[in-house]
């Protein structure tokens, strides 16, 4: 029989939002808008870079509203996929790090070290915003073949893509750092319907990566 040997490709960068007004919290779902820092810091991160033909984004305000207005510039389109929005933190939503750790200061190491036995209570359930994340991404590795796409969203949502894309243990992900307005890029290869993705940078200059 013969064999399908052809290559086909897809390049999706994973930008996470900018800093939002009130600074750094466990804001899961909490719909806060970018700060002005937050705005520079993306518009600094882009530049001039032009080379993404569609833009798939969060629907909260943070990843939104730079989504479109980078979509405009640029002149792509954009999507807004409910399944990428950060996860529910539960009683944690809104709180700064202090407050969380103010009568516990180990509560979010444990959390880091293992999210899914010390979990916020009433939050998201880790395996289930893994496997929401997972439907979008497996739509995006799919569906754009032969295509460079941006992803703009949360910093849980880029760790649960990569968990997906390197076959990682979805309780280590929040080992992974991932700073305001920084990219990973991700090439995915397919052939026979087999698809292999490969991590090509994280925490990268999408500038330089022309």
């Amino acid at each position: 029989m013969k064999q399908d040997n052809i290559l086909r490709e897809v390049l999706i960068d994973l930008m996470r939002h900018g800093e939002p007004r009130g600074g750094r919290r466990y804001r899961g779902q909490t719909d806060d808008p970018l700060s002005e820092k937050g705005w520079q810091q993306m518009w600094d991160a882009v530049g001039d870079y032009r080379g993404w033909q569609h833009i798939v984004t969060s629907p909260l305000l943070r990843c939104a509203a730079f989504a479109n207005a980078l979509a405009e510039r640029i002149g792509v389109g954009v999507t807004h996929d409910e399944r990428l929005q950060e996860v529910g933190f539960g009683e944690w939503e809104g709180k700064l790090p202090a407050e969380i750790c103010a009568d516990d200061p180990y509560r979010l190491f444990r959390f880091r070290l293992d999210p899914l036995a010390h979990a916020p209570q009433d939050a998201e359930p880790l395996l289930q915003f893994h496997a929401r994340v997972g439907a979008a991404w497996r739509d995006m590795a799919s569906g754009y073949l032969g295509n460079h796409v941006l992803e703009v969203g949360h910093a849980g949502v880029i760790r649960m893509i990569l968990a997906h894309a390197l076959d990682l243990s979805p309780q280590n992900v929040y080992r992974i750092n991932i700073s305001n307005a920084a990219f990973s890029r991700i090439r995915l290869e397919w052939s026979n319907e087999i698809m292999l993705p490969t991590l090509l940078f994280h925490e990268g200059d999408v500038r330089g990566c022309r």
